[in-house]
């Protein structure tokens, strides 16, 4: 196994194990998830960044394509305590660089201590602390990714039958697979539209309900999804997951801000406002809504009071910051899913202002 390096915008350089080589460059973050590094490896919401498992072992129960949450594998580069050679060579075969034998606990801390950052990576026989100091110094920040969409959505509109229970246009922005399966299985047409679908191309499918997907990056560098919510705000029932929701929620006057290091694993403590009760949800976003604009906050984050839930009955609109799909990740909020066809039941569809 030949060295690895890794740069961080601290001005440390970390050594390590080269399990996949090659070079590249993004925002370092970490995911506290003990399982489903697959769904994490394959979720396009980590397009443009480095993710660090906390968890030691990776790859302890193989790699199987049926979970798989995308096409391809998402971040630009994957840091374990340990890597499976199973991952290994997957990760190898996606053309994705990969290292191990370093402490990601010092990582993790880093993160949590200084926020997201920078970082570059160099792997493979030959690499040097020099190669990883010019990826990093060449790393642009989130915000600067702005067409970030195009690498991850249908370039072309799809269609995922599930029956007749309800006709949803979904806005793909880098949507997981099983957001897809989640409305399918309960009996709804997925019409998955581009990330630059315009307000003409959703009254084409003759939705009963608007959904804005999950993806990467800054929301607002997502300027046509906002648009399309803007043009169908009133109208059409809306619903949106994780980046979905915080579209929506610029889209009708509010904002969004960056945080420190973001949500990332299978563990974060959800408080609904009505019910007072608390759920353990899925979430990967460094985003948050700042500002609510006319949406009522609906649920919490226990851990840090960011917004997780947002309705509105006058709109028709509810969101959620989380993943309610739970792939992987505890089950508690599938009932999100429930609540998006009882949206499609109150409203005709209607073409766009």
């Amino acid at each position: 196994m030949s060295d690895a390096y890794i740069a961080l915008a601290d001005g440390r350089v970390l050594e390590a194990r080269t399990r996949a080589p090659g070079r590249t460059r993004g925002e370092l973050v970490f995911t506290t998830a003990y399982t489903g590094y697959e769904e994490s490896l394959t979720d396009p919401s980590y397009a443009e960044q480095v993710l660090t498992f906390s968890y030691p072992l990776i790859g302890n129960y193989g790699v199987r394509a049926e979970r798989f949450e995308s096409d391809s594998v998402q971040p630009r580069a994957a840091i374990a305590r340990e890597m499976t050679d199973d991952v290994a060579e997957w990760l190898e075969s996606e053309g994705v660089p990969a290292i191990d034998h370093l402490d990601t606990r010092e990582i993790v801390t880093t993160v949590r201590e200084e926020g997201a950052m920078a970082c570059g990576i160099a792997a493979g026989e030959d690499a040097t602390p020099e190669d990883a100091i010019e990826e990093m110094e060449a790393c642009e920040p989130m915000s600067a990714h702005v067409d970030i969409g195009a690498g991850v959505s249908v370039s072309e509109p799809t269609v995922h039958e599930g029956g007749d229970e309800a006709t949803i246009a979904l806005l793909d922005c880098g949507a997981k697979g099983s957001i897809i399966s989640s409305l399918t299985e309960r009996g709804a047409d997925v019409h998955v539209l581009p990330y630059d679908a315009t307000p003409e191309d959703v009254a084409a499918v003759e939705p009963d309900v608007l959904f804005v997907s999950n993806g990467p990056g800054d929301p607002e560098n997502f300027v046509a999804a906002q648009e399309v919510v803007d043009a169908y705000a009133g109208d059409l029932p809306m619903a949106g997951i994780c980046l979905g929701q915080q579209v929506i929620t610029s889209a009708l006057g509010g904002s969004t801000e960056k945080m420190s290091f973001g949500h990332r694993g299978v563990n974060q403590p959800v408080k609904d406002l009505r019910t007072d009760k608390v759920v353990m949800t899925t979430q990967n976003h460094g985003y948050t809504v700042a500002d609510t604009g006319p949406l009522e906050v609906t649920q919490v984050n226990v851990n840090d009071d960011t917004v997780e839930g947002l309705d509105s009955a006058e709109l028709d609109v509810i969101t959620r910051q989380y993943h309610p799909e739970a792939n992987p990740g505890p089950h508690d909020s599938l009932g999100f899913f429930d609540e998006v066809l009882e949206l499609a039941e109150s409203r005709q569809p209607v073409a766009a202002d």
